[in-house]
């Protein structure tokens, strides 16, 4: 089945990267890119419902250099098969748009309605959406990715909070990338945000941190989102397997402190070596990290034994810029 996502632009080759995962869990691939707009096929669109750094996905139906095509397979499609109850064409004008495109949403809804469709424009059943960029993309959304839902879990608004968190889209994106279909550890869980996202996906969820006031707090977060398939500990990071002793762990998704910190038991850059150290002994397949910018993570991480997949970079503020890594044992 063909599919398309349009992706959030603020990092965009890690949204690729999360389009790219998922396509794997759903047994196939990423095709292309044209700006925001990606594209493959998969067997299985399920895993595109856990997306995070994204707008939208759905079925691709067409793709052509002519609006003039894309009219006429608008004329010849079986849109029975397509659309349920009432409709409405959107267009999207991405920023390397090339074509005039200014009507082609009007006569491709002129075409449908004329073959006995009913168009809703304010609540339609659904959508067909044209994308115009180096090319024509004509599909129907599946499912849309509103932010307020997003917004709903940011830090701020958990029963227990602390102002330094990951924005829940990233969260899951992190996830996302481990590919994990079973359960996911967390060493540095924080108030939970990383687990949230992990278990609303329907993953058990592992977790640990030092304070213990974090456990509790994450504890918390975890029952007011609704996920109870969770184990969360007090434990050092740097001490995985001390933790869980004779348990090994599908993936692990995790953001270490980046600053000084006297909760740290050690100099930062030698807490991120015995955490990555840890972390191997312990994980099955992917990790999804981040660091500042100024850690040598794939030298590390490499003379551990990690493979180092991919990385993307953030620059969050004016004092701080990360990589996000990809690694694989």
């Amino acid at each position: 089945m063909k599919f398309y996502v349009e992706i959030l632009g603020n990092i965009p080759e890690m949204a690729v990267a999360e389009v790219e995962a998922l396509s794997e869990l759903g047994k196939g691939k990423v095709n292309g890119k044209d700006y925001l707009f990606v594209w493959g096929e998969v067997e299985d669109l399920k895993f595109f419902e856990r997306l995070g750094m994204a707008h939208e996905y759905g079925i691709l139906l067409f793709s052509s250099d002519s609006p003039e095509e894309i009219i006429e397979f608008s004329k010849s499609c079986n849109w029975e098969g397509v659309i349920k109850g009432s409709f409405a064409v959107r267009k999207e004008r991405m920023a390397n748009c090339i074509y005039d495109i200014q009507d082609l949403d009007k006569i491709i809804g002129g075409t449908i309605y004329s073959k006995g469709f009913k168009v809703n424009l304010s609540s339609p059943t659904t959508v067909i959406r044209i994308y115009c960029g180096e090319k024509l993309w004509l599909g129907v959304r599946i499912r849309e990715f509103k932010g307020k839902e997003f917004e709903n879990r940011k830090a701020d608004r958990r029963p227990f909070s602390r102002p330094i968190a990951l924005p829940p889209r990233i969260a899951r994106a992190m996830v996302n990338l481990t590919r994990a279909t079973r359960e996911l550890l967390d060493p540095f869980m924080g108030t939970g945000g990383m687990l949230i996202e992990a278990g609303l996906m329907g993953l058990k969820v592992y977790g640990l941190d030092i304070r213990e006031d974090m456990v509790e707090g994450a504890k918390i977060n975890l029952e007011y989102y609704g996920i109870k398939d969770y184990v969360v500990k007090v434990g050092d990071a740097t001490r995985i397997k001390e933790a869980f002793p004779g348990k090994t762990f599908e993936a692990i998704a995790t953001d270490p402190p980046y600053g000084s910190s006297t909760t740290l038991s050690m100099e930062r850059d030698m807490l991120y070596k015995k955490a990555l150290e840890s972390m191997y002994e312990v994980l099955e397949g992917y990790l999804s990290i981040a660091f500042p910018e100024d850690f040598d993570a794939i030298d590390v991480a490499e003379s551990i034994g990690f493979k180092v997949i991919d990385r993307f970079y953030q620059r969050v503020h004016s004092s701080l810029a990360r990589y996000f890594y990809v690694m694989k044992v």
